[in-house]
């Protein structure tokens, strides 16, 4: 592998799928030929705390620029040339293609060889707009490849790009560390210290966003109750939309059903995914198609703990769930969603054989398609 300069917005401790999924491949690359150039998570004294710790841990440079968004700016673009110079890294991996990749021609002309620019849903949604549809095209024509999480992604970016540059995409989904997310990761010992022994428990693991569907799981919930009546649902994860999800909790009767977490740190997770019995996302598609789920790779982290997942039909949700065999998937944006989402959340908590089955065909897909170690290879291939 050529020694590769990785440069990205989204890189823990900033929280995210997609911080995890770049972070979790640069664990997997060779330490002596990686170097990352990231944006500031927080600059306040707790968050800058946070960072250093976090990249004094990592078996690689992590280079910090002084803004906590890094655009293509000419400071920016000149940074990043630096620092390929000063590493001797001749490959670039943009790890979000929009709107890092518009370095890409700078990057070469400083010495990069290969440049790889990986998508995510929002360039999805980037190329339904004129604007940033050209912007776009111009990125693939760039860089040597665009890669692309699922189906779906591909095919909404590849009408934005180039003849070309279509033909030059490659598949590089997110994967799952199976020996970190498994049926045993602590799951019964925190339902126990959360006083959910002998209830069950229907759990969701995200960012508290609109187009998450925890919204959808709430109004489900009088319906769950009807017929699963000690059910709790677990809201695990923070964000902006939490003050609204507890007052709909309020006004739907069911508070006393619903439990937030709040921000979990990520070594935490794979308890809270282990402590239910269904694992529940109902994503929906917002804003025209702009607000997509790019796969959804907590459905397979749910399914590698052994969990049947509910998944939403945004974007390439679907993608993350073998239908009728690993769990289902639900119209995330119908008025019909909340409806169809208890019938099935009621169908598995009242039926302990699906839910084994189920859980145990995930488990098997996980570790079939999705590892990690997989993926990596393919990425040093493409650099």
């Amino acid at each position: 592998m050529r020694k590769t300069l990785i440069v990205t917005n989204d890189f823990p401790p900033r929280p995210g799928g997609i911080q995890a999924f770049l972070h979790s491949m640069a664990l997997r690359l060779d330490p002596q030929r990686v170097v990352v150039y990231a944006s500031t998570w927080k600059r306040d004294e707790e968050g800058r705390a946070a960072t250093e710790r976090f990249d004094a841990e990592q078996p690689f440079p992590v280079v910090r620029d002084r803004s906590t968004m890094l655009l293509p700016t000419p400071r920016v673009t000149r940074r990043a040339a630096a620092l390929l110079r000063e590493h001797g890294c001749t490959a670039v991996w943009f790890g979000a293609a929009a709107p890092l990749g518009l370095m890409a021609p700078a990057l070469r002309t400083a010495g990069a060889e290969r440049l790889v620019a990986t998508t995510h849903g929002h360039e999805a949604g980037w190329a339904q707009l004129p604007g940033p549809r050209r912007l776009l095209r111009r990125i693939g024509d760039d860089t040597d490849t665009m890669t692309y999480l699922g189906e779906y992604t591909r095919s909404r970016i590849a009408r934005a790009l180039s003849t070309s540059a279509a033909s030059r995409m490659a598949h590089l989904p997110p994967g799952v560390d199976e020996k970190t997310f498994h049926p045993d990761s602590g799951g019964a010992a925190l339902r126990a210290a959360l006083g959910l022994a002998d209830r069950p428990v229907v759990v969701c693991v995200s960012r508290l966003v609109p187009r998450k569907g925890q919204d959808t799981l709430i109004r489900a919930m009088p319906a769950i109750l009807a017929a699963e009546p000690d059910t709790v649902l677990l809201i695990v994860g923070g964000g902006p939309y939490r003050q609204a999800l507890q007052k709909l909790a309020v006004e739907a009767g069911v508070a006393r059903s619903v439990r937030f977490t709040g921000e979990v740190p990520w070594e935490d997770l794979p308890a809270h995914f282990g402590a239910g019995d269904v694992f529940a996302m109902p994503c929906r598609t917002r804003r025209g198609g702009l607000d997509v789920e790019g796969l959804g790779i907590v459905y397979l982290e749910a399914s590698a703990t052994g969990l049947p997942v509910v998944a939403g039909d945004s974007g390439g949700a679907p993608d993350a769930v073998l239908d009728g065999e690993t769990g289902w998937v639900v119209r995330g944006g119908s008025p019909a969603a909340p409806a169809e989402t208890a019938e099935r959340i009621v169908a598995l908590l009242g039926d302990a054989e699906l839910r084994r089955r189920m859980g145990e065909r995930g488990r098997a897909w996980v570790e079939e398609r999705w590892r990690w170690d997989l993926l990596a290879e393919r990425l040093e291939s493409l650099l």
